[in-house]
Order: structure tokens, then C-alpha cells, then sequence
């Protein structure tokens, strides 16, 4: 059986060690999984297995044995909507342990910081107080911070360690000790409740903050599924009904109101309107829409009444791709992340490691068992793996949600990242920087007079009858647009890069490219100005032959669309360089480019040498960008560092390419290139953030500072409060910086 990759919501992380403890449990615990990857951030596992060897119920067990939870959708739930509400529950729960934390805490600490500052009577000091701060303690410990020995226990059980053991150990240190105290008064009498209450309240507000903001860099994805209506009414024997969108098939007849978003993707059987489809293409202009045209999916229908044949429904439909292909990019991981994976796998061992040679180094120094363990609990609160773990996908959440916005999709965050790199972006003609519509210009008759204009269209409309190519399609059209009545081909052949023949009548006739006559010995000097005064003007010349006779020439020009050269301006802008590739003669191609704006090109190309000339550059040092739409561009696109279809393209190019551009407009590569740059630059921050962070505050903690009279007194003797407080509010930094990106102009 073949592998096929899934993606599940997965509940109870805590830390990207919890993620990498999922992802070692599926690759190694469970046979027939190829390759499973955990977002932390998305809170999403994709798995790559056999199914026959490695059942969703297994791979579920499994997850579940480790303490986490996988959320496989029924036939009545799907997977988001059970993961939303199981994020919901969460923050529900979270803020109730919370609440409860601070009930307790705020008197705890309030008459514990009274009492030390002497702002309190003799009564503070007697005996009842240090039972009063311990019957406040113990909720907060036991019942707030209740997740953390739990999750804790789950992570040393798996063999590994995650921010639960450093937060579980912190506190239970602050509190054990105090409460030894109480049954031996000799030891001391000084107890440390309230930081124990203390860094379990602020570390749980960090963590509830960070859920909910970190709810927000995936709020693409809901967008997107919100555009999906409930509801479809259908036509049966001239009755509407509507019914549930899951029940929708392929063929129904859909009615769609002015107003209304558009259920299905389907073909416009009657009315006409004008359909916003800013979802897809973050274009805000309306489409005319008429009889015969095609509608997506959750974009929305203007003043007219529709009805739709639905010819794709469900997961089929291009909206549900789009989230699919946004979900796989979310919870991919940049190879940027890898560096941040390494130092979470060590991170906590080594924290416990630097916190009791802390502990040990400061009794020696000290004699004062007090003082060292005071170093030792800020070491173990103030170290934060979850910075380090959130770094990378928040922002890649962030971009990759911005992108889908506007028409750009990122099949994988490794993608996203390789735009930067980029220094040469290579565009195909046809479809990509032209509109893909060529139309036909002048009919020049040659050696035969009484060979009409009308006849030789006829023939090359006959030859072309069944061909797919866009020329071929142009003649075929314009042809029935005169009324003409074609012949049927006998024979028909298509030369790949030259053109096509077929008998029409018995007698031998072809159609193609001037070289192609050519090189086979033609003579064509006596109509070669009229050939290169059509290709000076940018047209595309086809040659008629009957047996060796030219009989006229047909010119093809297939405009510009609208912004290519705006989009080509914005790329030399940011020092990129850009050519063409095309299979026109030298002359057509030259005078593309010119009009484009674009100084190199690539003529006369077969279609299969599209990726011999990506890997050329690409052997000369140049990072390559390759931009098409075709059936013949999927290899050059597989071959490129990046990809970019065309979304108004072929289904093979966007299958092949890693970037997808759904509104076709070529200024949505100067975007995906701003986008990558800004995300990528919001890791780098966030990673810098994180690492420094940890570098910087955990000796701080162990107290290298001490000696040092110049610095502050609180940074001299850190205290675990304000190092709890530290840890809390370095995971929520990495996640608010993220969310800048959800606000980033793309021009």
C-alpha cells in the first residue's frame, strides 16, 4: 500500500519538547510511520504512513500513551471544529486554575511582602502566620500548578524532560522547603511561600496569554474556513431546497442569490453578475461573470442571481485545497528551525545541570543553604524552551496566513524561507507574462491568388481542430467566429515545438513555425520581410504549406497582461535579475521582452528544455525563481529553488510548483518575495530574541552579576518572582512579535 500523509490537531503540549517527544514516539514506537513532524505553535502532527501498517487508532493510542491527545474528526465533527472546541475548553480550564491562583496568591504575597518590609504589627511574625501562607500556598500549588507535575511525570516516564519539569521542580523547592520549616523552626523560620505561589500564577498568566494570543497567528486558517457556507439551495424538478453543503453533488443544480457566498466550485449555467473573488486572488475588483464561466467556492455572488452546475464539491473544491495547502505549509518546519529543534532537545537537562552546580557553587561561597537554593529555584523558572519552540512557526503561522490573504500560497515554510535566496527569476511567455488568449491578427495569402484570407483560416482552423495548444485554440476560434466550416483532419500529427499536420482533403497540409520550414528547405526568402515585420511587432507567425507550397502566413499576438511589466520593475527594484523563456523566434521574443522591460531572454525553447536552461543558471551560481503555468513548465518548476505557478494555470504546474500565485497576477512575485523576506526576518528576530534571552538571563539567575557593584541590586540577587515573570513574558514577546506580520502591507 502507498504511504499517504495526514494531519491531525494534537492536544497537551506544553514546550517544544513536548512536540519533539511526539515526533520520537511516531518515528520510532510506531511501525509503518514514515515520517511524522510536530508544529508546537499550530499544535498540528503531520504523519506520513502506511495505513494497512500504521492505523489513525494506532498512531492515536500511542500519542495518548505520552500524555497528549490526538483529535481524529467523526463522521459528525471535523478535525477543526473538534480542535478549536478542545482549545476552547482549554483556555476555559487554564483561566479558571488561574483565577484560583490569583485569589490565593495576591493576599499571600501582599501580607508575606508586609511582613518583611516591617509594615505589619508583632502579629505578623507569630508562628499562625507561616500555617496562614501555607493553607494560601497549597491550593496554588496543588491545584494551579497541578498541570505541571502531571505533565512533568509524563515527560521524565518518555524518557525526556520538558518546561513542566523546570516549573514543577522551581516551585516544589520554594515550597517543600518552607513547609520543612514549619515542623523544624530550628532550621529557620523565614519561609518562602509566596514565591512559590508566585512563579506558578505568573508562569500560568504567561501561558494563558500565550494561548490566546497565539490563537491569533493561525486566524487565517479560520478566516478561510469561514468562507465556507453552511448551506447550499439546489434546484430538483423546478423546487428549491436547501440542504446541508456536505450533501451537495457533482451536477447539482445550485441557486445562488444576489448577495450570497458561492457554495461550490461549478460552471454558471443562467444569469450574470459580477463576483467578488477577493478570497482567492486578494484582488478587490469584482469579475464579470456570464453563462459558461466558472465560480469558485466562498467567494461572493454581486447583484445577480446564479445558477450553478457544481462540478467540484467537498475536500475537491479550490477553497478546500487552498486550506489544505495552507494547513501542510503551517505545519512544515524551515530549515531554519532546525538549529532552535537541537538546543530544546538538550535544553532542559542542561538547565537542571546549570541550576544545581549553581546551587553548589553558591553553598560554597555562601555557607547559606538559603542562598543557594533561592539561586537555584530562579535558574530552574527563569529558563524558557517555549521561546525557543514558538521562534520559527508563529511567524511562518503569521506569513504563511498573510500570503493565502493575497492570493499567495506557500505549499511549505521551507519554501517561504527560500525566497530570500533568490537571485534570478526566470518567466515563461505564454500564460505567465502574456494573458495565455492569443487572438488572431493579420492573414497574408502568399503564392496562390485565388487563396482567400477565408480559406487559408479555414485550412489552419481544420489542421488545429483538435489541438490544445493556445494558438492552435486562438485559429480554431476565430475560424467559428466567421462562420467557417472546417474539415475533418486525416492523419493528424503534432511536432512538439514546430507545429502540427494532417491530410485535409487527401492532401498533405502543415502548419507551423517558420524555422521549422527552414531547416527542412523551404524556400522562404520571398515573403522573409513580411515574416519579420510581424515578428518585430511582437506577433507570433504560423506558416501554411501544402505539400512543399506556402500558401499564407497567420500572426498570433497574445498581449501583455496588464501589470507584467510593473511586476518585472519591482523585481530589477530589488536587484534581482530576470529573464524569459519562450519558444518564439528570436525576433518575437526580443520584442516581448521589450515590452515587458525585461533585457534577457531565452528563444526558439523546446518545451522539454525549459529545466536545461533553469539547471545552467543555477550551474553558474544563480539562486532561480521559475514562473509558469503549463504542462511544459512543471519540470522547469520542479527544477528551480522556487517553484511559482500560476494559479489560472494547469493542474500539473500548481501540483509542481511551491509557491502558487491563485489570482495570476505577476505582482504577486514582488509580494511572495516581500512576504518571505518579512517573515524570515521576523524568525531571525524572534530566534535572537529567544536565544539571547536564555543566554543572557540564566547566569543572571546563577548570580555572575553578584560581584559586580555597578549593576542593580535586583539583577544582583535575582529573585524568583521576577525571574517567573521573566520566563512568562519571553514566550508571549516571540508570539506578539509574530503577530506584526498579520498586519504587514503587501503592495
Amino acid at each position: 500500500m502507498k504511504p499517504t500523509t495526514v494531519s491531525f490537531p494534537v492536544t497537551g503540549m506544553t514546550c517544544a519538547n513536548c512536540a519533539a517527544n511526539i515526533e520520537r514516539i511516531l518515528n520510532r514506537k510506531v511501525p509503518g510511520v514514515i515520517k511524522a513532524s510536530v508544529n508546537f505553535a499550530s499544535e498540528q502532527v503531520s504523519i506520513t504512513h502506511i495505513p494497512s501498517e500504521a492505523p489513525v487508532e494506532v498512531m492515536a493510542a500511542a500519542i495518548e500513551k505520552a500524555g497528549f491527545h490526538l483529535i481524529v474528526p467523526d463522521a459528525f465533527t471535523t478535525a477543526e471544529d473538534a480542535h478549536t472546541a478542545a482549545q476552547e475548553n482549554e483556555i476555559k480550564d487554564q483561566t479558571q486554575k488561574f483565577l484560583v491562583g490569583i485569589i490565593f496568591t495576591l493576599p499571600l504575597f501582599i501580607l508575606s511582602m508586609a511582613r518583611d518590609f516591617s509594615l505589619t504589627g508583632v502579629w505578623s511574625h507569630a508562628p499562625f502566620m507561616n500555617w496562614l501562607f501555607l493553607c494560601l500556598a497549597t491550593p496554588v500549588q496543588f491545584y494551579t500548578g497541578w498541570d505541571y507535575y502531571v505533565g512533568g511525570f509524563k515527560s521524565i516516564m518518555n524518557k525526556s524532560a520538558n518546561m513542566d519539569v523546570l516549573v514543577a521542580l522551581g516551585s516544589s523547592v520554594a515550597y517543600f522547603y518552607s513547609f520543612f520549616l514549619l515542623f523544624m523552626p530550628w532550621l529557620g523560620d523565614h519561609v518562602y511561600f509566596e514565591t512559590a505561589a508566585m512563579i506558578i500564577t505568573l508562569i500560568k498568566l504567561g501561558k494563558l496569554m500565550e494561548a490566546k494570543t497565539k490563537g491569533k497567528t493561525g486566524g487565517a486558517i479560520k478566516k478561510l474556513m469561514g468562507l465556507q457556507p453552511k448551506t447550499a439551495t439546489i434546484v430538483k424538478a423546478e423546487q428549491e431546497k436547501q440542504i446541508p453543503i456536505s450533501q451537495v453533488q457533482i451536477n447539482d443544480q445550485v441557486l445562488i442569490h444576489a448577495g450570497e457566498r458561492i457554495p461550490v466550485d461549478g460552471q454558471i449555467l443562467s444569469g450574470g453578475s459580477a463576483v467578488d473573488e477577493s478570497m482567492l486572488t486578494g484582488e478587490p475588483l469584482p469579475v464579470d461573470k456570464k453563462p459558461g464561466d466558472l465560480v469558485t467556492g466562498g467567494t461572493i455572488n454581486g447583484q445577480g442571481m446564479l445558477m450553478v452546475k457544481a462540478t467540484r464539491v467537498g475536500q475537491d473544491t479550490v477553497l478546500a485545497q487552498i486550506i489544505r495547502m495552507v494547513q501542510e505549509a503551517q505545519g512544515s518546519k524551515a530549515p531554519i528551525q532546525a538549529l532552535a529543534d537541537k538546543v530544546a532537545a538538550i535544553f532542559v537537562p542542561s538547565v537542571i545541570l546549570i541550576a544545581l552546580i549553581t546551587m553548589i557553587v553558591w553553598y560554597f561561597i555562601t555557607e547559606d543553604p538559603v542562598t543557594a537554593m533561592i539561586r537555584l529555584v530562579a535558574v530552574l523558572v527563569i529558563a524558557c524552551p517555549c521561546a525557543l519552540g514558538l521562534a520559527t512557526p508563529t511567524a511562518i503561522m503569521a506569513g504563511t496566513g498573510k500570503g493565502a490573504e493575497h492570493g499567495i500560497l506557500f505549499k511549505s515554510s521551507a519554501s517561504l524561507e527560500n525566497t530570500t535566496r533568490l537571485t534570478t527569476i526566470v518567466l515563461d511567455k505564454t500564460g505567465t507574462l502574456t494573458r495565455g488568449k492569443p487572438v488572431v491578427g493579420d492573414l497574408i495569402p502568399l503564392t496562390d491568388i485565388s487563396f482567400t484570407t477565408q480559406r487559408l483560416l479555414q485550412c489552419a482552423a481544420s489542421l488545429e481542430k483538435g489541438s490544445e495548444h493556445p494558438i492552435g485554440k486562438a485559429i480554431v476560434k476565430a475560424a467559428r467566429a466567421a462562420d467557417l466550416p472546417l474539415m475533418s483532419p486525416q492523419q493528424f500529427m503534432a511536432h512538439e515545438g514546430h507545429g502540427v499536420s494532417a491530410l485535409l482533403d487527401g492532401v498533405y497540409h502543415r502548419l507551423g513555425n517558420p524555422q521549422w520550414f527552414i531547416t527542412e528547405g523551404l524556400d522562404m526568402k520571398s515573403f522573409a520581410g513580411d515574416i519579420k515585420n510581424l515578428q518585430d511587432q511582437g506577433k507570433t507567425v504560423m506558416v501554411l504549406v501544402r505539400d512543399n507550397t506556402p500558401l499564407g502566413l497567420i500572426s498570433v499576438t497574445d498581449e501583455l497582461k496588464p501589470d507584467s511589466r510593473k511586476a518585472v520593475e519591482r523585481l530589477k527594484a530589488k536587484h534581482l535579475s530576470v529573464a524569459m523563456i519562450t519558444g518564439d523566434n528570436p525576433q518575437t521574443a526580443q520584442a516581448i521582452a521589450s515590452q515587458a522591460g525585461i533585457d534577457t531572454f531565452f528563444a526558439e525553447v523546446q518545451p522539454g528544455d525549459k529545466a536545461t536552461i533553469v539547471k545552467q543558471l543555477q550551474k553558474e551560481g544563480k539562486q532561480v525563481g521559475m514562473v509558469g503555468d503549463g504542462i511544459n513548465d512543471a519540470p522547469a518548476l520542479a527544477q528551480a529553488q522556487v517553484g511559482f505557478a500560476i494559479g489560472t494555470g494547469t493542474d500539473v504546474a500548481i501540483e509542481t510548483g511551491e509557491v502558487i500565485l491563485a489570482g495570476g497576477s505577476l505582482m504577486g512575485i514582488p509580494r511572495a518575495l516581500d512576504l518571505g523576506h518579512k517573515t524570515m526576518g521576523t524568525v531571525q528576530q524572534n530566534l535572537f530574541f529567544a536565544f539571547c534571552y536564555n543566554i543572557v538571563l540564566i547566569p543572571v539567575a546563577a548570580g555572575v552579576l553578584a560581584p559586580m557593584t555597578w549593576a542593580p541590586a535586583f539583577l544582583q540577587q535575582l529573585h524568583p518572582i521576577l525571574a517567573a515573570m521573566a520566563m512568562a513574558m519571553s514566550s508571549l514577546s516571540v508570539v506578539a512579535n509574530s503577530l506584526r506580520l498579520t498586519r504587514v502591507k503587501l503592495n
